[in-house]
């Protein structure tokens, strides 16, 4: 049976000791099952909240992380718009190296002028790791996403087409509502395949889209699509993003 976790913390910066508990488990439990530790990480200010404490982290054993992104802009990896260059400078740099630099699996920067051939490529790099067979989605151990105020998630917006994919494990976009326009991301069935996903929702400015996703389950919002039917869908909030939640209180912070 699907599973929700909702949690709430005073400020943003208690949330990011909350994400580094629970990667800290995560990691452990995934290494202890199969040797390694998939994670995939959006964009936004996720990077920033979630990679706070992993630097310091002595508990995590980073050589078994496998990183990889849950969408990308398709931009140079210098680019101020990359995920992977947030990503490697809230957690690569300073980890200085502990996760294997063949085991960060970023765009192809040479594919960023055509988003579909860019998207084939990830599709093909997550089958090196995950196996190549299109009979199934690859199971991360762990997604960690965002939200806008439109409800999307990755880069899966209300009413596009990327959104209601069911065999392709990536593909791309070409007209995104919010810029830039050129991107990839993963598909539903592969964030609904994870073990577990977390979002993570800080400040008022989205306290509404939380309340229909959360409340309300509202369909015409993209994350509320997030259900893992063989996993747990985490929501790591702070109390500005949840004032509105009535109908799912945030529960102890019990992992």
């Amino acid at each position: 049976m699907p599973s929700t976790k909702v949690f709430s913390f005073p400020t943003t910066d208690a949330v990011s000791h909350a994400l580094d508990k629970f990667l800290t488990q995560a990691s452990a439990d995934a290494i202890a099952r199969t040797g390694k530790f998939t994670v995939a990480f959006s964009g936004g200010s996720l990077p920033a909240t979630a990679s706070k404490y992993l630097a310091e982290n002595t508990q995590i054993d980073f050589s078994r992380w496998y990183v990889f992104f849950a969408d990308e802009r398709c931009v140079p990896h210098d680019h101020a718009d990359s995920n992977y260059k947030l990503v490697k400078d809230h957690l690569l740099g300073p980890l200085a190296n502990k996760i294997p630099e063949d085991q960060v699996i970023p765009i192809n920067p040479r594919l960023v002028d055509d988003s579909t051939a860019a998207a084939v490529d990830y599709e093909a790099q997550l089958g090196s790791v995950f196996g190549p067979e299109k009979d199934r989605f690859p199971r991360f151990d762990c997604i960690l996403l965002g939200i806008g105020p439109d409800g999307h998630t990755c880069s899966l917006f209300p009413g596009f087409a990327q959104l209601e994919e069911k065999t392709r494990w990536c593909v791309g976009i070409d007209n995104s509502p919010k810029p830039p326009p050129s991107r990839i991301t993963l598909t539903m069935p592969v964030l609904n395949a994870a073990h577990n996903v977390a979002f993570v929702v800080t400040g008022a400015g989205k306290r509404q889209t939380i309340k229909e996703i959360i409340d309300q389950s509202d369909v015409r919002l993209p994350a509320s699509h997030v259900a893992l039917p063989k996993g747990t869908v985490y929501w790591f909030l702070d109390d500005a993003a949840s004032q509105d939640l009535t109908l799912n209180k945030p529960s102890e912070f019990k992992l």
